[in-house]
């Protein structure tokens, strides 16, 4: 063989070794990433050509299904009966992307799950998709969709199951309709995309899971909390509360939001808390310092990253880097402290359950074509808040302010003894947690209306305890 073949040749195999090493490599490490390429639309067509399976609530209502295409190339569309309620619970399929439950359990419904194809292989049978049956109440997240939706403003609600933890109801206001989304034309598709993201009022936006606002007096939960773990407090004890309270930074005072002291200028916390004495609690965030209210936010849930539902969900931020003044600001949840619907209707239920806050959780279970089920959800301890016996005499105070005439007496249900704690100022948005019975807690909520009247919150709080309780 003369020089030039030889170099030929040799190249030849070098080049045909490349593309066999890395034809391997492909097959072996980069198949997850080629299938999420969103640019390649075989997956999808795959998965398409068999039904999904449904998800559903806790009573069997069917919120995602799979209906057969008129037309190719999709052997089914996803169908979304209860459009915008359930919206950012379901999320949607596109060609683009999965979003809400439809990503996070996209294995077990598109029928890919190795236990889903298992199941399949064993009975001999085509695989389709497993069914996600998810912890919500049919009538509570209505009656938390409908109450937001009838302010015509943005805002979001949770309800959870104080003892297991399991999610009741999750709205985001203003939604969409999933089913905008359903794969067709990728060009209405990308049309209906541009659409809602550059609508001003931001409707894909979670604000239940993935949005925090200002607390204002709903974050003296935390506050008092941390004042009756010390020891060093008690629901008697004086706390000072003057028309101006001097900080030892800038700001220089905190001035009291009805302009004079609260009570005689040194009311019991139980006063305090009542009323929500903006300088008394304040006052009691100097006395307990940053780090123990950092400590105590932190026990609740603020902070935290590692909480999914399995969407994955923001709780709140209590900052670190808090001086004196700071801190005094942030202990009537001012400053930056920010907390989202879910911490607020986290706060409640760790409070109802004795200082144990559960795990919150969305998926009760997974049910395979065959109706057996796997993957049920099991209710676990997530964090201790704080001990039993403080526990009790927060909420025992926190009943205190939905009496007739108290500034959560909007949150108040006929027969039946209600704790809950609202905003009492215009500082940032309306927010109240709450939950019932008092003596027996069955339901606890987080709502954050985006207003300026601080009660406008309470009514739809009420409203997802009437709907949650027989």
């Amino acid at each position: 063989m003369n020089i030039p073949l030889r170099r030929a040749s040799l190249a030849c195999a070098a080049l045909l070794f490349s593309l066999l090493a890395n034809l391997t490599y492909l097959q072996a490490f980069g198949r997850s990433d080629l299938e999420g390429d969103p640019r390649d639309q075989r997956v999808l067509l795959a998965k398409l050509g068999r039904p999904r399976g449904d998800i559903i609530t806790h009573e069997g209502a069917v919120v995602a299904t799979s209906r057969r295409a008129d037309a190719e190339p999709y052997g089914h569309l996803r169908v979304y009966p209860y459009g915008e309620m359930y919206a950012h619970v379901t999320g949607h399929v596109s060609l683009r992307r999965a979003t809400g439950v439809e990503r996070a359990r996209d294995a077990v419904l598109s029928g890919s799950d190795p236990k889903v194809r298992m199941r399949a292989l064993v009975e001999d049978r085509a695989y389709g998709g497993a069914d996600v049956r998810l912890t919500i109440r049919e009538p509570v997240q209505r009656a938390a969709y409908e109450a937001l939706e009838a302010t015509g403003r943005p805002g979001a609600a949770v309800a959870l199951d104080p003892a297991t933890g399991a999610v009741l109801a999750l709205v985001s206001y203003p939604s969409y309709d999933p089913a905008a989304y359903a794969p067709g034309d990728p060009t209405e598709e990308a049309a209906t995309d541009r659409r809602l993201r550059g609508d001003p009022r931001r409707p894909l936006l979670d604000r239940a899971l993935h949005r925090a606002y200002p607390p204002g007096a709903v974050f003296e939960l935390v506050t008092t909390a941390a004042a009756l773990g010390s020891g060093e407090y008690t629901v008697a004890s004086r706390v000072g509360a003057p028309a101006r309270l001097p900080l030892p930074g800038p700001p220089a005072f905190l001035t009291a939001a009805a302009g004079r002291p609260c009570g005689d200028g040194r009311p019991p916390l139980a006063y305090a808390f009542q009323l929500s004495c903006d300088t008394a609690l304040a006052n009691l965030g100097l006395q307990l310092g940053p780090d123990l209210l950092r400590d105590q936010a932190e026990a609740f849930g603020f902070n935290a990253d590692d909480l999914a539902l399995p969407l994955q969900a923001r709780t709140g931020t209590y900052p670190g880097d808090l001086d004196q003044s700071r801190a005094a600001l942030s202990a009537i949840g001012r400053d930056e402290v920010r907390a989202s619907p879910l911490m607020l209707a986290m706060l409640s239920a760790a409070v109802a359950n004795g200082g144990l806050l559960m795990r919150p959780y969305l998926v009760e279970e997974v049910r395979l074509p065959d109706g057996s089920t796997t993957d049920r959800a099991e209710p676990a301890p997530y964090r201790t808040a704080m001990p039993p016996q403080p526990a009790g005499q927060l909420a025992a105070l926190m009943t205190t302010t939905t009496v007739p005439g108290g500034p959560a007496a909007g949150v108040a249900l006929p027969g039946m003894e209600v704790a809950a704690k609202t905003t009492t100022s215009g500082h940032g948005p309306s927010a109240c947690t709450a939950f019932a019975p008092a003596d027996a807690p069955e339901v606890a909520v987080g709502v954050v209306l985006e207003s300026t009247t601080p009660s406008a919150a309470a009514p739809l709080a009420r409203a997802i305890l009437r709907a949650a309780l027989p």
